[in-house]
């Protein structure tokens, strides 16, 4: 029979009402049991399936306690005395709901008052008695369910292990185990949540001597910040958490321990690890549900940050709380922004002193409304940093804590008064400097510190800033040395110009940053400092690596916005070029190609010659138009991967040729494009040889071999100012011309001159070119008896560039001496092949050069010819 037991587990369903109501009556609640099941291994008892405890009808209509496994093991003495007695009760996956009501009592009170009222025996009771034992109640893998009310909160323990026994006669005890989740988040490193302590019999819940310490164990603060917040902050650190709590809820003593090993903000990983710990005490009432007392400590090196005052329960928008810093040493506060702001000098060196008190009041003595006092100073700062070379102070930098309302900044600017000012006693005496107006504070509550001296280099400036829990704003103003500026700058974690740079500038900055970005209520990241605002440059010389020669900056006034960058009024010198204009360039693009940099520059001479050398210094087997190019396993260079495009004036361009006298080009304009090596000259236009040029040209340097092309016309073009700067009278008059032409960009040519660019650019190139020529001469050319020079009346047609050579067909030729056709052949290095025919009459040949033509008659004709000399 006794093995039949183990196998079938017959049913006890007489058993179960009865079970079941003996459960109630414990408990004070209804009570469900599905199935009971009787067991006799390890231990005699019960199974009960789908235990439901009911709950409260004034918590709510949801269950107190579900559980679809409980095993009931039985007291053997109370067998042998004829009564079931339950010793253990163990519950597989329960789900418990823990409420709150709108009255502010919970839904265990009852429970727990019941149970000091019920005469039960000690759960390890030493001997038999007619009294029931407090049975040992344990469960495994079970949730804890928070409620307000009806309304379920996020907030929950899962994987809980908790036991619950009756350690004396008037005594409990009770452990749990649990790691806190949240069901509307992704939490995956909460920690462990630790919970034991006691409690004695007494005839009301406020009376009830207790005693529970609380540990939270080793949660990621990110992960922490996200329980509590919703978001992660973006800090991170390991969260040890200690709370003893000790008394009677009436009358409750509070001693809590805290600390952060290795805080630092989620993307800074190195650097010397910090540590932040605080102890805490007080007390608290639950007749007002307030702590009162509250005296918090945390050491900052030698000094110390105390925390002082009452506060009510969060949410009940009551306190009154004084927080106060003395001594503290500035060389603890820079270890604490090095591990909260990125980009800081791991050489920075911070000297000063840190005092101070805050006093923060909401209740009924304000109206329910925020009220703040508070300020102090950071006496004798220094801020250095040796490998930067930047040094700032000592000065003494006040601060005051303002609501951001009128009154905050009325106490600011210290307003005239027969009253004497209140100060916190830890700043009474101290002095603040008046607040410069402009200053962009925000509404909400902030501290507002300065104004106080920055010395940079021989000049002067002013600074002020505010800080909130979102971000924080800098304003600087006065004049700057630039040099010391950037190294100032680059103290506080700026993105700095690493270059040579001299001068002064006038400054009217703003450096604000926030503390975290969120994005539809999840932390984005961190967002760097920006500096925004005003600085007019004078006598500004800067060296950039790679050039021949630095950019000197006469003046100019520069506009920072939050995305562009924009230069006024500029008066530069570069190349032997005055320059002025203005240019437009994006912010955080992070290399020159990301983003398009717009200008618009004039210049009042430029010689290629000098530009060349300028570009590329010592290269002189590199033209300055191949710094578009690639430089082989190199990568690209910065102007081969800038993207700018602008409008360009130059009132003289001078090209220098080997073969030419100097040549230059008036009043020059065009539409510059630069775009990862792709150059575009558009809209071209110039006064050249006492005509006007019109067109465009385009250069491909991203492609192997580099491609150029070009097209446009030439408009009433002085052929006597062309053939001078020649260095021959070969021809005289005006023409007009159009051209098209493309081919292969020049290889290295050596220095840049126009006549080796355009005679390697023309050897390879192929295009059209149709011109007309009037009114003119060929001084050295003379046909027929009169030994006249040949007079051109009209010379009109389109000829073909191949191969560096200049094919004519069927070119008419009007003069004097009669209608001719001219067909034939000029070399660019200047030989000529010319044939001139026509109807009736003696045609002929002209060779040589046009400096030094040879001229002979057609075979046959009667005409001679001769070469004027």
């Amino acid at each position: 029979m006794v093995l039949a037991l183990f196998v079938l587990r017959p049913g006890a369903s007489r058993l179960k009402s009865r079970i079941a109501s003996a459960i109630s009556s414990a408990v004070g609640r209804t009570v469900e049991i599905g199935s009971v099941h009787i067991r006799l291994l390890p231990w005699p008892g019960f199974d009960l399936d789908n235990l439901v405890v009911y709950e409260d009808p004034a918590f709510g209509g949801e269950p107190m306690l579900r559980a679809s496994e409980v095993t009931a093991a039985l007291r053997l003495t109370s067998l042998l005395r004829g009564r079931l007695e339950i010793a253990r009760l163990d519950l597989s996956e329960p789900s418990l709901n823990l409420v709150h009501s709108s009255s502010g009592g919970w839904n265990l009170e009852a429970l727990l008052e019941r149970t000091a009222r019920i005469p039960l025996a000690p759960t390890a009771k030493a001997k038999s008695e007619p009294r029931p034992g407090f049975p040992y109640i344990e469960a495994t893998r079970a949730r804890i369910n928070f409620k307000n009310g009806p309304e379920k909160k996020p907030y929950a323990l899962t994987d809980a292990a908790f036991s619950l026994w009756q350690d004396s006669e008037n005594s409990w005890g009770v452990r749990m185990k649990a790691q806190p989740f949240r069901t509307d988040l992704n939490l995956n490193d909460t920690g462990l949540v630790q919970v034991s302590g006691t409690w004695q019999r007494a005839n009301a819940l406020r009376d009830t001597p207790l005693k529970f310490s609380v540990e939270w164990n080793h949660a990621q603060l990110g992960q922490f910040t996200k329980f509590i917040t919703g978001n992660d902050q973006g800090w991170r650190g390991e969260v040890q958490l200690d709370v003893t709590l000790e008394g009677t809820p009436a009358n409750l003593q509070i001693t809590s321990d805290g600390s952060i090993q290795d805080f630092r903000r989620y993307d800074i990983t190195s650097g010397q690890a910090l540590r932040l710990a605080g102890h805490c005490d007080a007390e608290y009432s639950s007749t007002d549900h307030a702590i009162h007392g509250l005296q918090c400590a945390a050491p900052a090196g030698s000094g110390l940050i105390t925390l002082e005052g009452d506060m009510g329960l969060p949410g009940s928008h009551s306190y009154r709380l004084e927080l106060a810093a003395e001594n503290v040493p500035a060389s603890a506060l820079a270890v604490l922004v090095e591990r909260a702001k990125k980009n800081l000098p791991e050489d920075l060196v911070a000297d000063g002193t840190l005092n101070g008190s805050v006093a923060i009041e909401q209740g009924p003595a304000t109206g329910s409304k925020l009220q703040f006092e508070g300020r102090g100073e950071i006496a004798d700062l220094r801020l250095a940093s040796a490998a930067n070379q930047g040094e700032i102070g000592p000065e003494t930098v006040p601060f005051l804590l303002t609501a951001g309302n009128s009154a905050g900044h009325a106490a600011l600017h210290e307003p005239a008064t027969d009253k004497p000012a209140t100060h916190p006693p830890a700043t009474r005496g101290m002095t603040t400097r008046a607040s410069a107006p402009g200053m962009r504070a925000p509404a909400g509550p902030h501290v507002e510190f300065g104004t106080f001296p920055v010395a940079l280099g021989r000049a002067a400036s002013t600074a002020q800033g505010w800080i909130n829990r979102d971000g924080y704003e800098l304003a600087i103003a006065g004049e700057a040395d630039i040099p010391d500026a950037l190294r100032v700058a680059r103290v506080f974690g700026l993105a700095a110009l690493q270059t040579g740079a001299g001068g002064t500038a006038q400054l009217d900055l703003q450096i604000a940053g926030s503390w975290a970005g969120r994005s539809q209520g999840t932390s984005s990241g961190f967002t760097g400092p920006q500096v925004t605002g005003k600085a007019g440059l004078q006598n500004v010389r800067i060296t950039v690596r790679g050039l021949g020669g630095a950019v000197e900056i006469a003046s100019a006034d520069m506009l920072l916005l939050p995305d562009r960058v924009r230069i006024g009024k500029l008066n530069a010198k570069a190349a032997e070029t005055l320059w002025s204009g203005t240019l437009d360039m994006p912010r955080g693009c992070g290399t020159p190609g990301a983003c398009e940099v717009r200008f618009n520059l004039n210049a009042n001479e430029i010689v290629l010659g000098e530009l060349s050398e300028w570009v590329s210094p010592g290269a002189k087997e590199r033209p300055w138009y191949r710094v578009l190019e690639s430089s082989g396993q190199a990568g690209p260079t910065f102007l081969g991967s800038l993207r700018a495009s602008g409008q360009l004036t130059v009132e003289r361009l001078q090209m220098q040729s080997l073969q030419m006298q100097s040549l230059a080009a008036k009043r020059v304009s065009a539409k510059v494009s630069v775009d990862s090596g792709k150059l575009r000259i558009s809209e071209l236009n110039a006064d050249v040889l006492g005509g006007k040029h019109r067109g465009e040209w385009q250069a491909d340097f991203s492609v192997k071999p580099a491609v150029c092309s070009g097209r446009g016309s030439l408009t009433a073009i002085s052929l006597t100012s062309l053939a001078e700067a020649m260095k021959n009278g070969g021809i005289t008059g005006t023409a007009n011309a159009s051209y098209e032409v493309k081919g292969a960009c020049p290889a290295e040519i050596g220095a840049f001159s126009l006549s080796s660019f355009m005679a390697s650019f023309m050897t390879a190139a192929e295009g059209t070119v149709q011109f007309e020529m009037r009114d003119g001469s060929w001084p050295h050319v003379a046909i027929g008896d009169d030994a006249e020079a040949l007079k051109v009346t009209r010379l009109a047609g389109q000829a073909r560039l191949h191969a560096g050579t200049i094919e004519m067909k069927e070119l008419k030729l009007e003069s004097p001496a009669g209608r001719f056709q001219v067909s034939g052949t000029a070399a660019l290095q200047g030989k000529v092949a010319l044939r001139l025919t026509r109807t009736h009459g003696p045609g002929y040949t002209i060779g040589g050069t046009l400096a030094e033509p040879l001229v002979r008659p057609l075979a046959g004709a009667e005409t001679q010819a001769r070469l004027k000399r």
